[in-house]
């Protein structure tokens, strides 16, 4: 997450994994949807990077965050299947 302190990363977290959440149609708490937004934020800003796609701030990052996590939701759903 580019150009945002901790604070904000943490509340971008809750956010984007909240927002995925949704997307996918699932019901976590607060404290995964954290995890998942911080997660899905490391998966966002590497393909981010490799696709050259600029981001910063909060709404770059939370946009970026919100795609990572719902690739994330959506791979772990698969894993879950088999």
């Amino acid at each position: 997450m580019s150009g945002v302190g901790i604070l904000s990363a943490i509340i971008i977290g809750i956010f984007a994994g909240w927002i995925a959440e949704k997307i996918m149609k699932r019901n976590h708490g607060l404290f995964t949807n954290l995890l998942v937004g911080l997660v899905g934020a490391l998966i966002g800003s590497f393909i981010a990077n490799l696709i050259n796609f600029p981001f910063s701030g909060f709404i770059g990052s939370l946009l970026v965050s919100t795609i990572g996590a719902v690739l994330l939701l959506a791979l772990l759903g698969l894993i879950r299947r088999k």
